[in-house]
């Protein structure tokens, strides 16, 4: 660890994990053989699975799962909150006990590319990719491509013509 990273004593990191310079990570776990890119953040209660990759610039917040062997591009945003305010009705500061964490789940295998915003409450299926700069508003299917603002399907990936079962 570099004195450039801050990761709290409650991340949990697996084996040969790789950590760029420039990074924050609290309250999460990383698997076994990821890497994570500089200038990322991992909040609490975040899962990354074994063998990602997660490029720089890229928030993942409370709430997210990220499954085995997912690709992350540089500059993706996860969100957590559907109706996100700065402040109660009565106008005090909102603290963790005035919202629901949403949870958003990337299965296995998945790919997201750079520039991408996935929204609370979604479900990347496995294989599935989605295309740089697109915003994912609802599930993506497993195995498909999608993209676009909201993110639609284009085509699915054929599996046998790569050699996979």
């Amino acid at each position: 660890m570099s004195s450039y990273n801050c990761i709290a004593d409650d991340v949990k990191l697996g084996t040969n994990v790789r950590l760029s310079k420039f990074i924050n990570l609290y309250g999460c776990e990383v698997g076994d053989e990821t890497k994570i890119g500089a200038f990322v953040e991992i909040q609490k209660n975040a899962t990354v699975g074994k063998c990602c990759k997660i490029s720089s610039h890229t928030f993942i917040c409370e709430g997210v799962v990220i499954e085995d062997n997912v690709f992350i591009g540089h500059g993706v945003t996860f969100i957590n909150d559907s109706y996100p305010r700065a402040s109660t009705p009565s106008g005090n500061l909102q603290t963790e006990s005035d919202w629901t964490v949403e949870r958003t789940i990337v299965s296995k295998g998945a790919s997201i590319g750079s520039g991408a915003t996935i929204l609370s409450k979604t479900n990347i299926g496995e294989n599935a990719i989605v295309g740089a700069g697109s915003v994912v508003t609802e599930d993506v299917p497993p195995n498909s491509i999608v993209a676009g603002n909201p993110a639609k399907v284009l085509r699915y990936i054929d599996q046998t013509a790569k050699g996979h079962e």
